[in-house]
Order: C-alpha cells, then structure tokens, then sequence
C-alpha cells in the first residue's frame, strides 16, 4: 500500500526531506503523498522514513492504494531504473 497523511498533519517539514521517491509534496493545507511514487521506502530502507521521523504519527497505509510488498518493489525498480 501506499501511504498517506492524515489531517493531523502540523506541517512540521520533517517528512518531505525523508522521502527518498520524492513522494511528498506540500498540499492545499497539508502535506501529501503521490502514490504513484510512494514505495513505503522497500527498496531503500527497512522502514518508511516519514513514519519514522513523523512526530505526531499522521501517516498511514491508504486503504485505497493496496499493493503488496511484491508491487512496491517493482514500482520502486520502474522508479529508480534498479533491479
């Protein structure tokens, strides 16, 4: 699954700079995540680094973006040109 950030988000900053698919972005009101980029970090890192550095925990898998670990990681090899 992608990710993405609740309405909880403070625009605190933290998170844009930790994205290593350029998957964040600042919205309307709050920061956003394109699912088409986000990778939750497979192919990276063992853990998503903006959920890591989040310090309020307003991100999370978006039910509307279901992907398994599987697709993630092709969607990261297509990203980035690795594999």
């Amino acid at each position: 699954m992608a990710l993405i950030i609740t309405d909880d988000c403070i625009n605190c900053d933290v998170c844009e700079p930790e994205c290593p698919n350029g998957a964040i972005s600042q919205g309307d009101e709050i920061y956003v995540i394109d699912p088409e980029l986000c990778t939750e970090c497979i192919g990276h890192h063992a853990t998503s680094q903006c959920v890591e550095v989040c310090p309020v925990d307003c991100i999370q898998k978006d039910p509307k973006h279901k992907e398994t670990e599987e697709q993630l990681l092709a969607k990261f090899k297509s990203i980035t040109g690795k594999g």
